[in-house]
């Protein structure tokens, strides 16, 4: 089916036209919300502390934009993430949660998500709270009283829960999920703006590099899509079974292991562990003890030291997506699942086997995933050494985030046509 084809389906259709209208609403809303920042914000100050902090230009991705200019929705969705992280480690500490997640199907993973906005409220109160005093010992934001410091607190805590509804209502009533298209807007919001600050720094004499760079992008997008889609299917056969004079089951299908299961996740994981410890030694750097200061700046000089900084990334992403994948996918409960429904894998005896096997298999396409993950995470970090050129660094995780949400929304978008169709 051609583009156009499918474009005169999704005009002609009612239901499906009013789905991708109120997702476009949405958004809307969402970047009108993105603008209006909170008051007293020296914006100046606020874009030179913003490009010389790699953590919270991460959080700003996670925040679509809104954290960049402190708007009212300055924590965007990054909240309710930390919690579905939070929730999902707790599962290997808790095993009611575990049970409710992996064994009680859709209404147990319904209970699982309303747990996770709960435990959003006093995380969103925290980082507000700390992004806050932070800015505020920065010079970006003025002294506040109490009061004010409450109110900025609790308006900063509404936008963060106004936009996780609004991501739900974008996932029940649109088209694709609401809280990655969220983050997906906030990022291609962005790019007038570096698109602008390449042009007004271009040179004739860089158009070779620029050449250069636009065939690596293309190269890299290509191998985002390929990893992203790459799976190892798994055969699966039905037992036979005889009830009267009627015999069920003996289909075969598969099961698809993917290759990238953990996401974008271990990046942040990465980041959270190298960057936030930084954020704590420059405020040490800022103390009367001369210890501190001293041990805070030693610190300080390794991690801003490109090629040991490089590697450790590398390194913690590389670890965390065995890590995350080993949390989220449970061999053990899908063997269990298979025998419980008499399936099996041909060659492989029902049970432990099963659960080695598929845990063999998992450990080893992993190592694909997390090389690639631990690539495009210090992608940004080899652009820049390679170019000299910060306009030119492609951002990894950002790019990892639009070309999934892309795929994503393209195949619901073809799913709810063929479903017209037929």
């Amino acid at each position: 089916m051609n583009f156009i084809h499918k474009l005169k389906l999704i005009i002609r259709d009612k239901n499906l036209r009013n789905r991708i209208l109120f997702v476009l609403g949405a958004l809307v809303v969402f970047r009108l919300l993105a603008s209006i920042p909170i008051p007293g914000v020296d914006v100046q100050r606020l874009n030179d502390f913003f490009s010389n902090n790699q953590f919270l230009g991460l959080l700003n991705i996670f925040s679509g934009g809104g954290l960049s200019n402190l708007s009212i929705v300055m924590l965007g969705v990054s909240p309710y993430i930390t919690a579905s992280i939070i929730m999902q480690l707790s599962t290997m500490m808790f095993p009611k949660l575990k049970q409710m997640y992996h064994e009680e199907g859709e209404a147990g993973k319904k209970k699982f998500s309303q747990y996770s906005r709960l435990l959003m409220v006093p995380l969103a109160f925290v980082q507000g709270f700390g992004f806050l005093r932070l800015l505020q010992s920065q010079g970006v934001v003025g002294n506040m009283g109490g009061f004010e410091m409450f109110t900025n607190i609790a308006v900063i805590m509404a936008g963060s829960v106004f936009l996780v509804w609004i991501g739900e209502l974008i996932s029940e009533y649109g088209i694709g999920n609401g809280v990655s298209l969220l983050i997906f807007a906030g990022i291609v919001a962005s790019l007038p703006t570096a698109i602008s600050q390449l042009y007004i720094g271009f040179e004739i004499t860089q158009i070779p590099l620029l050449v250069g760079f636009l065939a690596v992008a293309v190269f890299i997008v290509l191998g985002i899509v390929i990893v992203t889609e790459a799976e190892r299917p798994i055969p699966i056969n039905y037992a036979k079974r005889v009830r009267g004079s009627k015999v069920y089951g003996g289909i075969s299908t598969y099961l698809p292991l993917r290759v990238n299961q953990a996401g974008v996740i271990p990046i942040i994981f990465a980041m959270s562990i190298l960057l936030f410890p930084q954020m704590i030694l420059n405020f040490l750097v800022n103390t009367s003890s001369e210890m501190l200061k001293t041990f805070s700046n030693f610190v300080l000089g390794i991690l801003e030291n490109g090629w040991f900084y490089a590697i450790l990334y590398f390194i913690l992403v590389f670890l965390f997506t065995y890590f995350y994948t080993a949390v989220t996918f449970d061999p053990e409960a899908i063997s269990t699942n298979l025998k419980k429904s008499g399936a099996f894998i041909p060659g492989i005896r029902p049970g432990q086997s099963t659960s080695e096997y598929l845990g063999k298999v998992l450990t080893r396409i992993t190592l694909v995933g997390a090389l690639f993950l631990g690539v495009i995470a210090v992608l940004p970090l080899i652009m820049q050494a390679v170019t000299g050129m910060t306009s030119l660094a492609i951002g990894g995780t950002a790019l990892l985030i639009v070309v999934s949400v892309v795929l994503d929304l393209i195949k619901k978008i073809d799913a709810q046509i063929s479903m017209r169709e037929y």
